[in-house]
């Protein structure tokens, strides 16, 4: 692959030296079970986590979320999410060993997608980071249905192809939407009768504002606005992680979207219903969400520093 365009011999050097890095650690892991392998993970994240500036972060982010929660019970909490994150880290590789046909991954629901897919026409699923959220991808390739997985594309295209490459090992199909163009993508996709897939309980700025964890959030509209669209409903996935690197994953019922001609309003409406969603699954199982993400506006993280948090 040539150097892109515009980008400087050093910042290419880099980017090549961190895709041998991934080549290295993923040959290292391949020959190994991948029990243990995400058991060492697991081991690394929790010991050097907490010495990274990411810690804090995370810790204030418990401190939005749960501010009743005892230090002693957000210690824990930030332990679990680190060992969650290593696990999934070390995972990646050899992620198409995490399928269902191996045994790996059991699934609630499963009818609801196979029922999508006989229909053919094109719907929007939803998920957050719950646990290892590239397990969702190998059940909704299991599923049979027509699915392309939005993602956003690594700023280090050496490594972006490798996880393009890496996915598409175990079928997954994969959509980087880019501006406009990439939601003109979108809809031709759907109405082509592929459906869509979205991870979305991330910051998105110049989104949807709407409560999660008691605070405003802004929320992309995207997934919401195509689904009124597109069948005015919202299919939402979440995953478990089980002991042993095995996995749940559940298809639940679908999120219903008002359509009053009101556009605007009836997006709003989704994405609360959106977040709610993903409200409650973290709740269910907080040490499995992705913690390290600054998933709120600065104001709230400059209200945590006025306390001394």
């Amino acid at each position: 692959m040539a150097r892109p365009p515009g980008v400087s011999f050093g910042k290419n050097l880099g980017w090549r030296l961190e895709a041998v890095a991934y080549d290295v650690l993923s040959l290292a892991l391949r020959p190994w079970p991948i029990s243990w392998v995400s058991g060492a993970g697991g081991r690394l994240l929790r010991l050097i986590g907490p010495l990274t500036g990411t810690h804090r972060l995370a810790e204030r982010n418990l401190h939005l979320a749960f501010p009743e929660m005892s230090d002693a019970v957000r210690g824990h909490l930030l332990t679990e999410q680190w060992d969650n994150l290593g696990r999934s880290f070390f995972e990646f590789p050899l992620m198409d060993r995490l399928t269902p046909a191996n045994g790996r991954v059991e699934v609630e629901g499963m009818e609801r997608l196979q029922a999508l897919a006989r229909e053919g026409r094109g719907a929007v699923l939803i998920s957050g980071h719950f646990a290892n959220f590239e397990v969702m991808a190998a059940v909704i390739v299991a599923s049979g249905l027509d699915c392309r997985i939005t993602y956003r594309a690594a700023n280090n295209p050496y490594f972006d192809r490798r996880v393009i490459e890496g996915r598409a090992r175990y079928g997954v199909k994969l959509f980087a939407p880019k501006g406009g163009a990439g939601s003109r993508d979108l809809l031709k996709t759907l109405q082509d009768g592929q459906s869509v897939a979205f991870l979305n309980d991330q910051k998105f700025n110049g989104g949807v504002a709407a409560p999660f964890f008691g605070h405003v959030a802004h929320t992309a509209g995207a997934p919401t606005r195509v689904a009124i669209r597109f069948g005015g409903a919202l299919q939402p996935l979440s995953v478990q992680r089980l002991p042993k690197a095995r996995f749940r994953v559940v298809v639940h019922e679908p999120i219903l979207l008002d359509d009053t001609g009101d556009r605007d309003r009836d997006v709003e409406a989704g994405v609360r219903k959106v977040n709610a969603f993903v409200e409650a699954r973290v709740r269910e199982r907080p040490g499995e969400w992705f913690w390290v993400h600054k998933r709120w506006p600065n104001e709230a993280y400059a209200a945590l520093a006025a306390q001394g948090l």
